[in-house]
């Protein structure tokens, strides 16, 4: 292993190892103390935890486990070493957290022990006689930003999550339903068991809010802030087109020839990726260099290659 490879893994466990020591801090301090129950194995861990007192890395690691030897039999090896560190560390993490700061809230609008005052909105802190009034909103917003840069990292690291989405694998090989659907469903699923266990319409809701930020900041932790724009330009002009891309945007692209459907003239089109800046620069320019241009815009999700973000190293 040379080097800069040795460099990369090691990032990379050190990545896994953060993820899950961040995603225990969201787990413990934000989602449980409010009774939420954002999908995933954590998420009826939780509801456990609410309902019997079982510890929350407990009763995560013994539906983690079964659900990893079941997917590995069932789906194949699909499951790498990251996955398997995953699967153990974020219960540890989550059992030194439970034992050194219990069940209380790190976002509150105050604490009080006066019974008179209990309402619906009031929760109580795992065995301590404590109440607090909670601010669902706030909460739910730290929690989906805590959650999905955790498990973005570890992505990041090139682990997965397990748990649930091992559930939708399972479905998704016999009955051939979208995956990213039944991820969904399943998630959802469990984010109800919060009104059946509670009797709370709120509580599904924020997990479901929960759900949604969190799935965007993770896009935004694996594929990073800067986002870009596939163009394909269909002109007669293209010696003007790729002037200006090449000496005026200094960017590349690709020129190949196409047949329009209704004449069956031949006509040149030009591929080009391009950022937010130079796509703008691009459309503000397009109707000068050719009013009768034709522009398909695409949003692009990951770029790879020279000029872009690097290609990944090959496996060893």
């Amino acid at each position: 292993m040379n080097n800069n490879k040795l460099k990369t893994e090691i990032i990379s466990y050190l990545l896994l190892v953060f993820g899950s020591a961040l995603f225990a801090v969201g787990d413990v301090m934000f989602v449980n103390p409010y009774h939420l129950a954002p999908g995933g194995v954590y998420g009826l861990a939780n509801v456990f935890n609410a309902l019997w007192g079982w510890k929350i890395s407990v009763a995560g690691v013994c539906m983690d486990i079964p659900l990893l030897i079941i997917g590995t039999i069932i789906l194949g090896p699909k499951f790498g070493v990251k996955t398997v560190i995953s699967v153990i560390l974020i219960p540890v993490f989550t059992f030194i957290l439970e034992t050194t700061w219990g069940y209380e809230p790190l976002i509150h609008d105050g604490a009080f022990i006066d019974t008179e005052l209990q309402s619906s909105l009031q929760f109580m802190c795992g065995d301590v006689e404590r109440f607090f009034m909670p601010d669902f909103f706030l909460n739910t917003v730290v929690a989906g930003i805590i959650y999905g840069v955790a498990i973005g990292v570890i992505f990041r690291a090139g682990a997965t999550s397990g748990g649930s989405d091992i559930i939708s694998m399972i479905i998704h090989k016999y009955t051939h339903i979208s995956l990213g659907t039944l991820v969904l469903i399943v998630d959802s699923l469990i984010s109800l068991t919060t009104l059946i266990a509670f009797e709370d319409i709120r509580l599904p809701i924020y997990s479901i809010i929960l759900i949604f930020i969190e799935s965007k900041i993770i896009d935004l932790v694996v594929d990073g802030l800067k986002t870009y724009k596939t163009v394909f330009i269909v002109t007669d002009r293209i010696e003007e087109v790729r002037n200006f891309i090449i000496n005026d945007m200094e960017r590349g692209g690709t020129c190949f020839a196409g047949t329009g459907l209704y004449k069956g003239a031949e006509r040149k089109m030009i591929y080009v990726t391009l950022d937010r800046g130079d796509l703008v620069r691009l459309k503000a320019n397009i109707r000068r260099l050719d009013p009768d241009a034709f522009m398909n815009i695409i949003e692009s999700s990951e770029i790879m290659g020279f000029g872009f973000k690097s290609l990944p190293e090959a496996e060893s």
